[in-house]
């Protein structure tokens, strides 16, 4: 019985988390903040961030690491990432042809989302086979973009990898392979047969087959800890398992591994994400099906519009979250009839390009409306934007910043009409890795990996039945505010 190590590198951050399959507790965790998360650009479309900014980083974690733990018991490690983001590499992993790694954030790739999409026979062809249709944050679309503006440099570059293949490369010191999971957020992978799709690799640039790495299970041990980091810091030869996406690891974090299953993270952005048995497509576009490292699929839908956005509306008030908190027990459900469409930066879901809040009955509301419309339209956004997946949830994981918070998680109770369960989620990635570095080395089934390490914290929200009522009839009512919007922005 050993240890292993999960490590996650987000937007913000990076984590690592290691665990002990013996005492069922987690052993060590550090946590570095990255001095700059992402770097300015002109565009404010354009998002890269540096990869060296998280090599140095990785550096630093593995140093801590190696003075934190029993170096002799560590037996695996692996890895999750912010999924969608690439780097481009020439030789070897530390041989970058691109200095910087577009992310999640960028949004600057419609143009090149059009032509694969229109190579593919449309967005909803490009859904059936990969799992979505393009997204401007997507890979295929991302790296069109570069073959195109920058010929030269992509004709040096002999690997494209993913930011969890590219730092799962940094440990083993050779290229490393991409995982079904994280392959399956790139716009470029067979969604069923877990292969490249040539179609699309071919929509999106010439010689890109290549330029890609293998795609493996994401139980696969993709090599050792190199000699480098061994001799560096005094550790051993553990296997290195490969790396995957930052949903993926968290739905395994959480402990979701049964259709039926669904779980709400209330973060910067939220996000509704559960197992799925067979992977179903979103009929309007606006969900994502994923391979999940259990060797099933997960479904998810993102909205940007998250936390920042009801921290726009609580400091337009000039108000603390106690005070949000208390507005949302002191106005009715249903906000009678005062809604908001809360697109403060360009949205995801549904596709929004532009930002634009869109207010009803709201122009002479005092400051409590305004919070309850902006919590009561995120939620039934969720609700709706994920009927898609087809799962009436037995009950929902409530996850990230905002699940500490009563009031919002009883919106959600009484929207979704089911009970919710305040999950801890504290770097649920980092955990989800080290969990899947145990479950890869050990093979102990799903079921049992979980045990110990996942658990509510207590204090279920049940729904209460008249609410649930109101926010039946208000839907639909939703939807329509929607459609309008959405015409308006993109007729």
């Amino acid at each position: 019985m050993g240890l292993y190590a999960g490590f996650d590198c987000s937007t913000q951050s990076l984590t690592v988390t290691v665990i002990d399959s013996r005492t069922r507790q987690i052993a060590f965790k550090e946590s570095v903040a990255f001095p700059e998360p992402f770097l300015e650009a002109t565009d404010p479309q354009v998002v890269h961030a540096s990869p060296q900014m998280w090599r140095q980083t990785l550096e630093l974690l593995l140093e801590r690491l190696a003075r934190g733990i029993d170096r002799r018991r560590l037996r695996a490690i692996s890895g999750s990432a912010q999924q969608h983001g690439s780097v481009y590499c020439g030789e070897t992993p530390e041989d970058l042809t691109r200095p910087t790694a577009p992310i999640w954030m960028d949004a600057s790739t419609s143009r090149e989302c059009r032509e694969i999409e229109g190579a593919l026979g449309g967005p909803h062809a490009v859904a059936r086979l990969t799992g979505s249709r393009c997204h401007p944050r997507f890979t295929a679309p991302q790296i069109r973009k570069f073959a195109r503006e920058s010929p030269d440099e992509f004709a040096r570059t002999v690997r494209i990898h993913l930011v969890s293949s590219w730092m799962a490369s940094l440990l083993v010191g050779v290229h490393a392979p991409i995982d079904h999971a994280d392959g399956s957020g790139m716009n470029l992978m067979d969604i069923r047969a877990g292969q490249w799709l040539a179609a699309a690799m071919e929509a999106t640039a010439s010689g890109l087959r290549s330029r890609l790495p293998p795609l493996v299970p994401s139980s696969s041990v993709i090599g050792h800890l190199s000699e480098y980091w061994q001799n560096r810091f005094d550790l051993p030869a553990a296997d290195v398992i490969a790396w995957s996406g930052d949903n993926p690891c968290s739905l395994v974090g959480i402990g979701l591994f049964e259709e039926g299953q669904l779980a709400i993270s209330l973060g910067t952005s939220d996000t509704i994400f559960g197992p799925l048995e067979s992977p179903r497509v979103s009929s309007d576009l606006t969900g994502h099906v994923f391979a999940s490292p259990t060797g099933a699929y997960m479904g998810i839908t993102v909205f940007r519009n998250g936390a920042l956005a009801r921290e726009r509306v609580r400091d337009s008030f000039g108000m603390s979250w106690d005070q949000f908190s208390e507005a949302l027990r002191h106005t009715p459900p249903g906000n009678d009839g005062a809604m908001m469409l809360p697109w403060f930066e360009p949205e995801i879901t549904p596709h929004v390009p532009n930002p634009g809040v869109h207010r009803y009955r709201l122009e002479t509301a005092a400051a409590p409306a305004h919070v309850r419309a902006i919590v009561e339209a995120q939620v039934m956004a969720l609700a709706r934007h994920s009927e898609w997946m087809g799962v009436r949830p037995r009950a929902i994981h409530a996850v990230g910043g905002a699940a500490v918070n009563a009031e919002i998680l009883q919106v959600v109770a009484d929207v979704f009409d089911t009970e919710v369960r305040r999950f801890e989620n504290a770097d649920a990635a980092a955990l989800g890795a080290a969990l899947r570095a145990f479950q890869a080395d050990t093979a102990v089934p799903w079921t049992e990996v979980f045990e110990g390490f996942v658990s509510p914290l207590g204090g279920r929200v049940r729904p209460m039945p008249a609410h649930v009522e109101t926010y039946r009839r208000l839907r639909p009512i939703h939807a329509e505010h929607e459609a309008a919007a959405l015409h308006s922005v993109n007729p």
